[in-house]
């Protein structure tokens, strides 16, 4: 099978034949149709994320189940599947709680290792060589999940509509409804309105948030931002944000500062946005070792909470985002402004890396 194999950090992404994988005990082979285009995957290819390589990144999919392995009774051949980046076991001290967005074997195992669960990755060159999985690795024609990551999807929605839901639909839900826990009349902010961001939008409108600021430096992601729900604009470069989004709330300051950047200069500006009592809620992966400075008085004083929030709870959260997209309360596919084929994969990060990507890029690894 054909993939887009990242030989090392700084080294473009190049297209190979693999040998065909296979799903184990509790797996699935998938199909893969659409690849969503994320800036984690940037942040590997760089190298300012340690990940084992060569490696196949891609962890947005949607696509057709097309082999089960031993024990799976959740899904069968032929059926319509979307999956989420964070796997879960299901056994680890923190799936058993319901706490999947911490799942200790998926970092150990996956993030450490590039590896499924028993210690082995499911990709290999066709001379054996081993190639690591970022997730499931899904810029490949088949990838390999395990059957607690993979949720059928209604009839009706098109799989090139859905694949974004597996990782920055489902950040976003788990930061607006778990972490942020953003109540009807919230003011909120977005600073940094990529894909994540535009995903926040949407879900702060779907939570009924009364203002949704976006702040950004591209006036075609904030024009984006405002047709997918934002009620106010912020451009960063034309104004300082922290002073633009206090006037916008006549002073106060917001309920909510989402950071979906992660820079220190974005995480000072959420902060200093938050009301009294306010929340600031991290979502952004910086490069590792970057700090960010916050002023200690105000965390006791003004009873700021700064909250932590990586992706979200894929057995109850994805089916949850389905629903919401069977209903129309959600449009996935308002985000992709840009579709790229499998060989244009390595052109769609260049592209992501510029700053051009206007909410989210997709790679379709199977058109149609």
């Amino acid at each position: 099978m054909r993939a887009a194999v990242l030989e090392a950090p700084g080294r473009p992404l190049r297209i190979e034949e693999l040998a065909e994988p296979a799903p184990g005990p509790g797996e699935v082979l998938v199909s893969t149709t659409v690849c969503g285009v994320c800036h984690t995957d940037l942040h590997v290819m760089k190298g300012e994320v340690a990940f084992p390589t060569p490696a196949v990144l891609g962890h947005e999919v949607s696509g057709t189940v097309s082999a089960v392995g031993p024990g799976v009774e959740t899904v069968a051949v032929g059926d319509r599947v979307v999956a989420s980046f964070i796997m879960p076991c299901g056994w680890c001290r923190h799936c058993v709680r319901g706490a999947e967005d911490l799942c200790e074997t998926f970092f150990n195992f996956n993030r450490l290792r590039g590896t499924l669960y028993d210690g082995r990755t499911r990709y290999r060159r066709t001379d054996g060589t081993p190639v690591a999985m970022y997730s499931m690795g899904g810029l490949a024609e088949r990838c390999v999940v395990p059957a607690t990551d993979v949720f059928g999807v209604p009839e009706g929605l098109p799989l090139g509509d859905v694949a974004i839901l597996g990782c920055s639909m489902l950040t976003a839900y788990g930061a607006v409804h778990r972490v942020g826990a953003v109540r009807p009349g919230d003011d909120v902010a977005v600073v940094a309105v990529g894909g994540v961001g535009s995903a926040i939008i949407q879900l702060a409108l779907v939570y009924g948030a009364a203002r949704i600021i976006a702040v950004d430096v591209s006036a075609e992601k904030l024009k984006a931002a405002e047709a997918l729900g934002a009620t106010h604009t912020v451009d960063a470069r034309a104004a300082d944000p922290v002073d633009a989004v206090r006037a916008i709330t006549k002073g106060r300051g917001v309920a909510v500062a989402f950071e979906a950047l992660g820079s220190p200069e974005t995480f000072a500006a959420a902060c200093g946005m938050a009301d009294d009592g306010g929340a600031v809620v991290v979502i952004g992966i910086a490069p590792a070792g970057t700090t960010g400075q916050v002023d200690l008085s105000r965390l006791p004083r003004r009873k700021l909470r700064i909250l932590g929030s990586y992706g979200g709870r894929p057995r109850t959260d994805m089916p949850a985002l389905l629903r919401l997209v069977e209903r129309g309360v959600l449009r996935p596919q308002a985000m992709v402004s840009r579709r790229f084929g499998l060989d244009e994969a390595g052109a769609a990060y260049e592209a992501l890396d510029r700053g051009e990507i206007v909410g989210r890029a997709v790679v379709d690894v199977a058109p149609g």
